[in-house]
């Protein structure tokens, strides 16, 4: 198979879809991998690196998107690639397709391009191993964006989290207590704030109250507590997570209305349309906003600032799974992995995610019956 490796060109995207280790085990394989020339530069990985383990670079990303089968990125096409995107190419990369703009799903669809989404690739126990180590980065990254945006000098009110003894500490509250919400509390806990995560699910709850040995507060999460914790708060994190689907509005803009001035959220799911009602995504260019006084961090693709961290642990996960599609062809590796199987959001001119077929207004048809359609 010929593989393509394009450059991100997503705002300050510095991460890259494929490491030379990935170049690797494909070429060793007998596969064919195309890099455009610097992809790798933003990660710490020069062209020479990518050659030395049999990659091809190409000039210009028009010819990686034309000749190859199976194009692996980190973020999801935006505009300009979408006249890229070949007839039935297969594009292994983060999707949030129920968060993007709508006119990528009408491309997959008009292009009959397999979309293999690294954020629904589910395994059988319910987790999701290619999403996780994004996640692990994006919430540690809040609580770093979070308390820099306190600073008087950033637009917040002045707060350190960890306080000074006589000075109260900084009030964090984690809506989710999964991957993001884990490591969001972790680093908050560490830089000495107060803090407290609301979930839905009891027994996560009690696995973190266990885990972080009573340093938090454990509430479930309801409009009641979501409210008092919001309003008390001086950083609130958005980490809820429907997998494929548009995220729940759990704080409503008048909430953040009765939120004191200069407070900050930073709402991870952004990228899935977000959790907090006021915020939409920005850049890295433009990380915030204001709105009644209260400054959002909503940055879509927040590891992309750390790349040389979120690349590696990305692309240790995606790896096997490229290569699978590499060495069985893409029907054959699906139909033997439902992992795999599960990451299918559009095949050959059909939504075949159930989320993203609800929430984007399409008809869903499993990837199974979509094998048999032509």
């Amino acid at each position: 198979m010929i593989v393509g490796v394009p450059k991100e060109i997503k705002t300050r995207e510095y991460r890259v879809g494929m490491v030379p280790a990935g170049v690797r085990a494909l070429t060793s394989a007998g596969h064919t991998v195309l890099v455009e020339t610097n992809a790798g530069v933003g990660s710490g990985i020069p062209d020479s690196e990518y050659q030395r383990v049999g990659a091809q670079i190409v000039a210009s990303a028009d010819e990686v998107w034309k000749r190859a089968e199976m194009v692996v990125k980190v973020k999801e096409p935006i505009a300009p690639e979408y006249e890229r995107i070949q007839p039935g190419q297969i594009i292994y990369t983060y999707f949030h397709l129920a968060g993007v703009d709508p006119e990528l799903t009408k491309t997959l669809i008009k292009k009959k391009a397999a979309a293999v989404a690294y954020e629904t690739l589910q395994l059988d126990d319910g987790s999701l191993p290619l999403l996780k180590p994004m996640s692990e980065v994006a919430g540690k990254m809040a609580i770093q964006v979070g308390a820099a945006c306190l600073e008087k000098a950033h637009g917040g009110k002045g707060i350190l989290l960890g306080g000074v003894p006589g000075v109260r500490r900084g009030r964090v509250t984690v809506i989710g207590g999964g991957v993001v919400g884990l490591c969001a509390a972790k680093v908050a806990v560490g830089m000495g704030a107060e803090v407290t995560i609301l979930d839905v699910n009891l027994e996560r709850l009690t696995y973190l109250d266990d885990v972080f040995l009573g340093r938090v507060s454990v509430l479930a999460s309801d409009t009641e507590s979501i409210a008092k914790s919001v309003r008390e708060s001086d950083l609130v994190v958005g980490a809820v997570l429907i997998p494929g689907g548009k995220a729940p509005k759990l704080v409503s803009e008048a909430l953040i209305s009765e939120m004191s001035p200069g407070s900050v959220v930073v709402d991870v799911a952004v990228d899935q349309g977000g959790c907090i009602e006021t915020c939409k995504p920005t850049t890295h260019d433009n990380p915030t906003f204001t709105v009644h006084g209260v400054v959002h961090y909503c940055v879509a693709n927040m590891p992309g600032a750390v790349p040389q961290t979120s690349t590696y642990a990305l692309t240790n996960t995606t790896r096997p799974y490229s290569r699978k599609i590499a060495d069985m062809g893409l029907i054959e590796a699906v139909k033997s992995d439902r992992a795999l199987a599960r990451a299918m959001n559009t095949y050959n001119g059909h939504v075949t995610y159930e989320a993203v077929a609800k929430d984007m207004g399409y008809d869903y048809l499993p990837i199974m019956d979509a094998f048999g359609r032509k």
